[in-house]
């Protein structure tokens, strides 16, 4: 259906959408000129009817004189064709019964041609299991109906009415009209769609013949295989989101011991799974130079306790001792610098350490180096007393899907690419990183990063955030929200997050949904989902940001997908979207980036993406 399409629309041009097929184009041409055929056939009738005062048949003929003039209408303006389909069936059915055992009280050619023309209307229109129900409601009334009066059983204190031979002729004229109207409509649709599959079938032979040539020279295609990374991140990000979501609900809804345990475990194991696809995609951009880094303020020693929280908790059931240490001097300073980039590349070294240690003691040592005007020079160092590295294997741990050993790659999980996204990540900087390792006693990964400082301080600066997300609650209650998403999974985890914010939303499952609610409601808020069936996420904002209302152009739009294509961040720029926000996300940022927006709705373009 066009975008253009307005309730005032009449033509059946506006509503054939070019990616049908020609079967449900012929469907919807079949509903167009049926309902304005069926209008002036009803109307004679229904004057007819007055004429002879059958008020029976006149109150059944002009209800669905009414009932044809509405579906036509809703037609053009939303073309679900398979609803009107079942409306008119529905119809039908309700009039023939009603005639045979009411007006009529018997059963004559035009019962018989309207049985028919519900027949071929139902399984040309919905198939064949449709057909056959629909068949069965007007074959059995009329077979019942015959079987009471060969018996003389059927007896009601309704006096038949009866139709001269004039509307009689009419009405069995007007079901041959359409009969043959279905049957000639419906052949032709047959018939060109027997021909679009030969040329499709042909066509697709040559295709597939250019394919196969095409593939043996595409060896070295790193844009399918980017593609291929992509669109498997999607898959596995989506569930991965409920999968989590679902898991932070359960733990926040004070659960027995021994389910909190279960649920940790799932959680722990989700998150290790999206961190094996966060590696892979972050390893694909890498190697096609397409990586970004951010230049955004950070707290570093709160940084540090956000990445190594979870690791403590993995080394303390391993039983081993784990020391954080970070320099006193950083503590009140704000760094600008790539926290997502250095988070992947100390949390990579922390849990190698903790996967290869089995007794023993790890240390993180931050350590200021050099503080020289404006810029600090800060000391990375993971060291443990795990199994250690062979001299002669030190560079080799650094390529991708390698281990130090075979027998390590037997003992311990992991797809090997830690390591060498350090490395990556840190050459991209310009940096590199240093070893020192004894097999049997450990191992010391260190560099050094230089980054700017703010002339700002830090208060207590996660605190007070989270503690501004509490007291804040209750500001959300009153808002208009708009979740724009298809999954249902994650709908019922959006619903469950935001009932516990106090916000009921409405629903769109597309982005064409998603401008009609626009149009003809007020929200304040909208989640828009990006890969969508019908229209996506990008295309909706893009007619939003058009409409010529300032309130309803102006919504804030938060993006909210699990795609991970490398453009993401310019395509939703150039939609017009104030944010984004990557699925598994946290709901404690979400929380903000709305509250964020509610409060500042011009507030510029802040893009988050995680992973």
């Amino acid at each position: 259906m066009s975008n253009k399409v307005r309730f005032s629309n009449f033509s059946i041009n506006n509503i054939l959408a070019s990616h049908l097929s020609i079967l449900d184009r012929a469907r919807i041409r079949l509903l167009y000129y049926g309902l304005i055929l069926s209008f002036f056939i009803l109307f004679a009738l229904f004057v007819a009817d007055l004429y002879q005062h059958n008020i029976i048949l006149n109150i059944t003929t002009g209800l669905l004189l009414v009932a044809s003039a509405a579906l036509f209408k809703y037609l053009t303006y939303w073309p679900r064709w398979v609803v009107i389909s079942h409306l008119i069936l529905i119809a039908g059915t309700v009039m023939n019964i009603s005639d045979l055992y009411l007006s009529i009280q018997n059963v004559d050619v035009v019962s018989a041609e309207v049985m028919i023309m519900i027949m071929l209307f139902s399984f040309y229109m919905l198939g064949q299991k449709a057909g056959l129900i629909y068949t069965l409601l007007n074959a059995m009334p009329m077979l019942t109906l015959l079987l009471l009066q060969n018996n003389n059983s059927y007896v009601i204190g309704l006096k038949p009415e009866k139709v001269d031979g004039s509307t009689a002729f009419m009405a069995i004229l007007a079901g041959f009209i359409l009969l043959i109207f279905i049957c000639s409509h419906f052949y032709n649709a047959f018939i060109k769609t027997i021909k679009e599959l030969k040329e499709t079938s042909y066509k697709q032979n040559l295709l597939t013949t250019g394919y196969e040539e095409a593939i043996k020279k595409a060896q070295k295609s790193a844009e399918a295989k980017s593609e291929f990374l992509s669109t498997m991140s999607h898959e596995i990000r989506t569930p991965l989101n409920a999968v989590i979501g679902m898991s932070n609900l359960l733990l926040s809804g004070d659960p027995r011991p021994d389910q909190e345990e279960n649920l940790e475990v799932m959680k722990f194991s989700a998150a290790n799974l999206l961190s094996i696809v966060n590696n892979v995609l972050d390893f694909n951009k890498i190697e096609s130079g397409k990586l970004v880094f951010e230049n955004i303020k950070f707290n570093l020693p709160e940084l540090m306790q956000n990445i190594c929280g979870g690791q403590i908790i993995a080394a303390q059931e391993k039983g081993l001792l784990f020391k954080l240490d970070v320099d006193n001097t950083l503590s009140d300073k704000v760094l600008f610098g790539d926290p997502t980039r250095l988070t992947q590349i100390i949390f990579n070294l922390v849990s190698n350490a903790v996967k290869y240690t089995s007794e023993g003691n790890i240390w993180v040592k931050v350590s200021c180096l050099e503080k020289r005007n404006n810029n600090v020079t800060v000391n990375f160092s993971v060291k443990d007393t795990g199994i250690g590295i062979a001299q002669d294997r030190l560079d080799i741990i650094f390529e991708p899907f390698t281990q130090e050993s075979s027998s390590t790659m037997k003992q311990y999980e992991g797809v090997g690419l830690g390591l060498a996204i350090v490395k990556r990540l840190l050459r991209l900087q310009g940096l590199e990183i240093n070893v020192s390792s004894r097999p049997s006693f450990g191992s010391r990964f260190s560099f050094d990063m230089e980054f700017p400082v703010s002339a700002e301080k830090v208060t207590c600066m996660g605190n007070e955030r989270r503690q501004l997300v509490i007291e804040n609650n209750e500001t959300l209650s009153s808002i208009r929200m708009l979740v724009v998403e298809d999954n249902p999974i994650n709908i019922l985890l959006m619903k469950k997050i935001l009932f516990g914010w106090n916000i009921v939303p409405s629903i769109a499952e597309n982005g064409e949904r998603a401008i009609e609610l626009v149009q003809y409601g007020n929200f304040d808020i909208i989640l828009m989902d990006l890969q969508m069936p019908v229209m996506n996420g990008f295309d909706a904002t893009v007619a939003i940001r058009k409409m010529p209302d300032p309130k309803k152009s102006g919504i804030p739009i938060i993006a909210l997908t699990a795609s991970a294509l490398f453009d993401i961040r310019e395509r939703v720029l150039d939609s017009g979207m104030n944010d984004y926000v990557s699925k598994p996300f946290k709901p404690n940022e979400l929380f903000e980036k709305i509250q964020n927006l509610i409060s500042n709705p011009s507030a510029d373009l802040n893009l988050s993406i995680a992973g």
